[in-house]
């Protein structure tokens, strides 16, 4: 039978061994989380440039000669040409130090539950 302090150096051994295998594939898994981010931010801005010069370009050149010139899909094209979404616009946020709270729409305001008095 093995003695305590056995037992304890063979689950601490065990624990090593499988702290190892975690902190691997955490490592591995957020360099191709890292990696992904990095392609699909180039591939979108790809796609925004595509989209832009599709557009231009079908002032002087229709989608079918584009793709008969480029062996692409006009299918592609037209997506490309019409399916992409502009840079994202950041919106305002309302002022949260905000003085003065905002106006009812209600010609009767209604008074806070503290100041109406309970009934008896």
């Amino acid at each position: 039978m093995p003695t305590a302090e056995e037992i304890q150096r063979r689950v601490e051994q065990n624990d090593a061994a499988r702290s190892m295998q975690r902190a691997a594939a955490a490592k591995r898994v957020g360099e191709l989380v890292q990696r992904r981010t990095t392609i699909a931010e180039e591939l979108a801005t790809v796609d925004r440039e595509l989209h832009d010069v599709m557009v231009e370009a079908q002032k002087v050149i229709t989608i079918d000669e584009l793709a008969q010139f480029t062996d692409t899909a006009a299918t592609d094209l037209t997506h490309w040409a019409t399916a992409c979404k502009p840079a994202r616009a950041k919106r305002k946020r309302p002022d949260a130090r905000r003085k003065t709270p905002p106006t009812s729409t209600s010609s009767v305001a209604a008074e806070p539950a503290s100041r109406v008095p309970a009934e008896v």
